[in-house]
């Protein structure tokens, strides 16, 4: 089975590592330049570039010029799909979440019961 291409969603966008790395950075709320970007993340101006072309395309960033710059910032809306389809998986986490929280306060509890016990009973 041939893979989608990257460019045909935003899952498919957000696959790649590097792409992840780039939102993150954009997610900090002012407009970036491609030198800003290849400066934060230790990689090739022509590698930026490139992941910053699938973000594009997808819809994830948007590009404004400022002379001869252009400024990429995040359209965080973009990525609603996939927030709504993480979404349907958080009653997992959550209720793993809650059982371990349980367990730890559960430990402690038994643990603060037996440091009040005489010395004897130690």
């Amino acid at each position: 089975m041939p893979r989608a291409a990257t460019t045909a969603d935003v899952f498919n966008a957000i696959a790649e590592p590097r792409r992840r790395e780039i939102i993150d950075v954009l997610s900090r709320g002012r407009a970036r330049a491609v030198g800003d970007l290849v400066e934060t993340l230790g990689l090739s101006q022509p590698a930026v570039s490139k992941h910053l072309a699938v973000l594009r395309t997808v819809g994830i960033v948007s590009m404004d010029k400022d002379g001869q710059r252009r400024l990429y910032r995040l359209n965080a809306k973009e990525l609603k799909p996939v927030h709504d389809w993480v979404k349907n998986y958080e009653r997992f986490w959550t209720a793993h979440l809650d059982s371990i929280k349980e367990r730890a306060e559960r430990i402690a509890k038994e643990r603060a019961a037996q440091g009040n016990k005489p010395d004897k009973e130690k």
